[in-house]
């Protein structure tokens, strides 16, 4: 008799399957993939700058492909939607990047190169995810590029535009710590959220210094 026989036929083998039928892990693996397909389209969208189908089509071609050959661990435990938060974030973002890209071209324009500088901005949240998250909305922002993240104290350095004064360049901190509010508001976990809101005074107020309210995180 054989080992599988011996097992008989309702027995699930070493992979998590019934034999004759699709393992179970392999199913759960590609159910979990579909969070990390999203957040991969919606990445990939923000790096091109450009909200249209064959960009979306695209990042969804995209993180299929990348989950089919280099599986990914689950992240439906380090992801929640929030409907208004994604709202929010969405509409804040497009204001913002019409924004940036208005200043932007009033720099392009001017009489004189705008003042550029290198920023240290302390993140709040302690998720390698949501960092990510926020480090690529900053890059996408015109005007504003992340040169690198330190992960061990959850540092961003960015490079901006328009960095004349302390006033300008507390304000770039500000705009920075509150699109990474906006982001994970929007699809941070309730831990990530507690952390956001223990920390949060250093956008809306507090002894950090700086001019109006514009504060050092």
């Amino acid at each position: 008799m054989s080992e599988q026989s011996a097992a008989g036929p309702g027995t699930p083998d070493p992979a998590g399957g019934v034999p004759g039928g699709p393992p179970r892990g392999r199913s759960r693996i590609r159910a979990a993939q579909w969070p990390t397909v999203l957040g991969l389209t919606v990445l990939w969208v923000l790096l091109w700058g450009t909200l249209s189908a064959a960009n979306v089509l695209t990042g969804v071609l995209v993180g299929v492909v990348v989950c089919v050959i280099f599986p990914l661990p689950p992240i439906e435990t380090q992801v929640r939607l929030r409907p208004v938060g994604v709202l929010r974030f969405t509409v804040r973002f497009v204001l913002d990047m019409a924004a940036s890209s208005w200043r932007l071209n009033r720099y392009i324009l001017g009489t004189r190169p705008p003042v550029c500088a290198v920023l240290a901005v302390r993140m709040r949240s302690p998720s390698d995810l949501m960092l990510t998250a926020t480090s690529v909305a900053v890059a996408a922002v015109p005007g504003s590029n992340v040169l690198d993240v330190h992960r061990a104290s959850g540092t961003m350095y960015v490079h901006v535009m328009g960095a004349e004064g302390e006033t300008e360049r507390e304000r770039a901190r500000y705009e920075v710590l509150r699109l990474e509010d906006r982001v994970v508001r929007a699809f941070g976990t309730r831990a990530d959220v507690a952390a956001l809101d223990a920390r949060r005074g250093g956008v809306t107020g507090g002894s950090g210094g700086g001019s109006g309210p514009w504060t050092r995180p």
